[in-house]
């Protein structure tokens, strides 16, 4: 009896256990954490968004599989050596993946791990391939891939000559110091020589010096401003939209974020969903196992032209007229105000 009593005390407890413990997911161990480091190259509206939607995103995937992101979050402002350094802290900290959150972070983080191979995934870089970071979008080829926000170059071209047939010249404002706006520039310099406009070329590599070459554009008569996903233009857009709109002078641009912060327009990809899918793309490598080397780059539609109103007025445009001249170029075109961050909307 005792032999009988003590057997079923055993089951009792073996299916206790069974019924407290549970299961762990598929493919994961239950409480698993998994060491990520994030870092941003600049304090701006899009980054920003995209960081925020990293971490919410891998906080949803940990829960759904029962594991721990612990996430560890710097911004490099800019600062080669600051971004350098916090890259170090992430490798001594024996980070399980790295972040990098726009071109020049990403290319640092594939220079420190080419020896000891920590999976990076990255965010917002332009043209992986053209500045070395993949071999391809197809196959990466190293321990390096994520996702970029390529810009259609020749659509944003459209667009300006949509608002303004008679365009005669263009100032292309940027940085030459940021790897991802050669490709642009090189292709809206081809567009515009094959449409017979002129155009020149205004660089700066701080918020003064583009205030600067704003300052010459203006007084140089261009018709329009171009920029591509310039991370040093889109830093200094709060002190130059002004000057641009007080002048008469639309400036198209690379992204949402410029016109929130007062550009006439922004057109491309959605950074919400891209930083989303970067996360995404962090679980297959942490969780699933999948190679870097093997995973695509993902690369999204840039069919969305964002018009701040507000500038469009100063402009002596009519939001409606714009809109519907712009629609047969874009898969949306949607209105926005000034502002310093998307959270100010809300």
């Amino acid at each position: 009896m005792k032999k009988i009593i003590a057997l079923a005390l055993t089951v009792l407890i073996a299916l206790s256990c069974l019924t407290a413990c549970g299961k762990a997911p598929s493919g994961t161990e239950a409480g698993k954490e998994i060491k990520v480091g994030i870092c941003n190259y600049v304090d701006d509206a899009s980054l920003n968004q995209i960081v925020d939607n990293i971490q919410s995103r891998l906080k949803e995937i940990g829960e759904e599989k029962g594991v721990t992101f612990n996430v560890s979050y710097d911004n490099c402002n800019a600062d080669a050596n600051l971004m350098n350094q916090i890259i170090s802290n992430f490798i001594a900290d024996g980070v399980d993946i790295m972040v990098g959150v726009a071109t020049p972070v990403a290319m640092a983080m594939q220079a420190a791990t080419e020896d000891n191979q920590i999976p990076v995934v990255f965010a917002a870089v332009s043209d992986p391939v053209s500045t070395g970071i993949v071999e391809s979008l197809e196959a990466p080829g190293s321990n390096v891939t994520g996702t970029s926000d390529y810009l259609d170059t020749a659509a944003v071209i459209n667009l300006m000559f949509a608002a303004k047939q008679d365009t005669a010249k263009v100032g292309l404002l940027y940085d030459i110091g940021q790897d991802s706006s050669a490709t642009p520039i090189a292709a809206a310099k081809a567009d515009l020589d094959a449409r017979g406009v002129a155009y020149a070329d205004y660089t700066g590599t701080t918020v003064d010096e583009v205030v600067l070459a704003v300052q010459s554009l203006i007084a140089d008569g261009v018709d329009a401003v171009f920029t591509p996903t310039d991370n040093t233009i889109m830093k200094a857009e709060l002190s130059i939209y002004e000057l641009l709109a007080e002048a008469g002078i639309p400036h198209y641009t690379g992204a949402d974020s410029f016109a929130l912060n007062g550009a006439f327009l922004g057109y491309g990809v959605d950074y919400a969903n891209l930083g989303v899918e970067t996360a995404n793309m962090i679980a297959e490598v942490a969780l699933e196992g999948k190679n870097p080397a093997e995973l695509p780059v993902r690369t999204f539609d840039n069919g969305c032209a964002t018009v701040n109103t507000e500038t469009c007025e100063k402009l002596g445009y009519k939001f409606d007229d714009i809109e519907k001249a712009f629609a047969p170029f874009c898969t949306k075109v949607q209105s926005i105000v000034t502002a310093e961050s998307f959270d100010e909307l809300n």
